[in-house]
C-alpha cells in the first residue's frame, strides 16, 4: 500500500510540474488539506485533476471519481494517467471536452 500511495504522488508532482513547466501555477492539492474529494493537482481554473499513475488502470472507474468529485466544485473532470515509461494522457468526457473545443475555437477567431 505504500509503494502505491507513493507511486500516486510521485504521480500528482510529476503532472504539477509539467504543467508549471507550460506556465501554469499548479501543484499538489491534498498536500494542504488532504480533504476528500479534492483534485489531486489544482491550478487550472474550470478544470478537475485526478492523476492516476498505474500499470493497469479502469478509466471508466477515474472518470466516474473524477466526475463525482468535479460536480462539487462546478469544473470539468480529467484523468491525467500514464504507465510506466509511457507518455502522460489526459482522458475526460466527451460533452466537457466539446465544451472546452468550442472555447477555443471561439477564441481563435479573434487572431
Amino acid at each position: 500500500m505504500a509503494n502505491s500511495k507513493s507511486k500516486g504522488k510521485r504521480g500528482e508532482l510529476e503532472v504539477a510540474s509539467m504543467l508549471r513547466a507550460d506556465g501554469y501555477n499548479c501543484r499538489r492539492g491534498q498536500q494542504y488539506s488532504g480533504a476528500n474529494g479534492d483534485a489531486d493537482v489544482v491550478g487550472l481554473p474550470g478544470i478537475h485533476i485526478e492523476v492516476k499513475r498505474r500499470e493497469k488502470l479502469n478509466i471508466y472507474d477515474a472518470i466516474n471519481q473524477a466526475k463525482r468529485d468535479a460536480t462539487k466544485s462546478g469544473t470539468h473532470p480529467t484523468v491525467f494517467h500514464r504507465k510506466n515509461d509511457c507518455e502522460w494522457l489526459v482522458t475526460m468526457p466527451y460533452t466537457d471536452w466539446i465544451d472546452l473545443y468550442r472555447e477555443w475555437e471561439a477564441g481563435r477567431g479573434e487572431e
